[in-house]
């Protein structure tokens, strides 16, 4: 192949560094934005925190400076265009932030310690256990294969394959199964109740077994999950009537009393750690009107530090000098960035309010369909700058806090000619199935049919998918006992 030199004439499109850097602070949270502003605070000289009545009252002569770049900064950045997702939320490793205003606050109060794993738990009753050896080994070895739920997912088989060589003499026999098995049934004993069962079943039996043997229904219940499980678990209760031969106010009774059982016996030590949000924007109702408003104290107050800024000299062509020039210009840039962020913001905000208000007044039901070109189309922007605006961003109301991409739905036309959002029809099924007959829960196509009667036209299969998506069990899994 022949090496040749060609010209040739094209045009692209080139993103500066600041619409990079003002298009990924529309995308973050406002954890990561926490961390982006400290980390830039950390490596800007030219930059410093300052509360509200500083910044109001701040000199704005650096606005008239004639101290400027070639590239002016313009009065809105153009963060309005299409672009990639190359920043998935905030990129590298940073500082936590620190907080500016808690010079009498003890730090130690909301520090959080490690919560105890289900395997620590459970090492620390087996150092309490007495045990040989061999027997430690296995025992150690049992916990290593029980899950976060408590159950034990290696088979015995696997177990003793996984212990290896427990002992350097060679005329020490190997480890058979019954011995693994007599461990394991040591550890079941351990807390909690039910733990190391190797299915439910073994672990429901194993809480049963530690009550009391005068507790009503204990041999009937021990009959049920040992036989009829599976038919307890489809809630067919008039196959188990029939099975085991009790009328229905007792069948009652023993489920009652295997319901106090844990299915999970770990979860119990392994809860899930609970997630906080802090909302970006408030919205509330005053004099009659939805106000919204953003969440001033999500992130310190930056500012240009004047005493920096005045050592730039125009003049002077310094390393040291342009070194200075560099970072006003980049804190000018950030700060513009930051204000831009908030405004455009504030602006999805307040028209998402503005196209929910029945949702304010009257709960999910009274949600309008909205898609993200309503909004762009309204504000003039492209949708993927509403995108970028309302993923992660929570906003707060009296009926409580929900991220803005909550407020879109797709819609389903109604009878009438209108239309229906798929939110409203969600409300709806929840609302239906909260007062069915426990006896007789709604099947899909009924609830189809109740809703075709108010004039939404919906299939069967829409409506398992939203109750679905709701994680609502179907009709046969809701019956329960009169």
């Amino acid at each position: 192949m022949k090496q040749s030199l060609q010209i040739r004439l094209g045009q692209q499109i080139t993103m500066t560094p600041q619409l990079q850097q003002a298009i990924r602070l529309l995308q973050l949270s406002n954890l990561e934005l926490q961390m982006e502003i400290q980390q830039v605070l950390d490596s800007n000289i030219m930059l410093e925190t300052a509360d509200d009545y500083e910044i109001e009252n701040e000199d704005k002569k650096e606005e008239d400076s004639e101290e400027q770049e070639a590239t002016d900064i313009p009065d809105e950045l153009s963060t309005d265009i299409e672009w990639e997702d190359i920043y998935d939320g905030a990129s590298g490793s940073y500082d936590i932030p620190s907080n500016n205003n808690a010079n009498d606050k003890d730090f130690l109060i909301n520090q959080e310690s490690a919560a105890p794993t289900l395997y620590d738990h459970l090492s620390w009753q087996l150092d309490l256990t007495p045990f040989t050896d061999l027997d430690r080994a296995i025992a150690t070895a049992i916990i290593d294969a029980i899950d976060g739920d408590g159950f034990l997912c290696s088979s015995l088989e696997d177990i003793k394959e996984s212990l290896g060589d427990t002992d350097e003499d060679e005329d020490e026999e190997e480890v058979e199964i019954d011995e693994i098995e007599a461990v394991l049934h040591r550890v079941q004993q351990f807390d909690p109740i039910g733990i190391g069962a190797r299915d439910i079943k073994e672990s429901l039996l194993l809480q049963l077994k530690t009550l009391d043997l005068d507790t009503p229904w204990l041999k009937e219940a021990q009959l049920l999950i040992t036989e009829h499980l599976a038919l307890l678990g489809a809630h067919d209760y008039a196959q188990l009537t029939k099975r085991m031969k009790l009328n229905r106010e007792n069948l009652r009774e023993v489920v009652d009393l295997i319901q106090t059982l844990k299915p999970r016996p770990g979860s119990e030590i392994e809860s899930p750690k609970t997630t906080y949000i802090i909302p970006d924007v408030f919205v509330k109702k005053v004099k009659g009107q939805w106000k919204v408003d953003l969440n001033s104290d999500l992130a310190p107050k930056i500012r240009v530090n004047s005493y920096y800024a005045s050592l730039v000299s125009k003049t002077n062509k310094s390393a040291d000098n342009n070194n200075l020039k560099s970072h006003l210009q980049e804190a000018r840039w950030f700060i513009k960035s930051l204000n831009s962020r908030h405004e455009t913001l504030l602006k999805v905000a307040k028209c998402i309010v503005k196209r929910q208000v029945g949702f304010l007044e009257y709960g999910d039901e009274a949600m309008k369909p909205l898609v993200l070109h309503d909004i762009a189309s309204e504000l003039g922007m492209h949708e993927s700058t509403i995108s970028r605006v309302t993923t992660q961003k929570y906003l707060h109301t009296h009926r409580g806090i929900f991220e803005l991409k909550y407020f879109f739905s797709s819609h389903v036309n109604t009878s009438n000619g209108g239309e229906c959002s798929s939110t409203a029809i969600r409300a709806m099924i929840k609302k239906l199935i909260a007062v069915e007959v426990p006896t007789k829960p709604l099947s899909d196509s009924k609830i189809a049919g109740v809703l075709s009667d108010r004039g939404i036209r919906v299939a069967r299969r829409t409506v398992a998918k939203y109750r679905e998506a709701m994680v609502i069990p179907p009709s046969n899994e809701r019956k329960r006992l009169a």
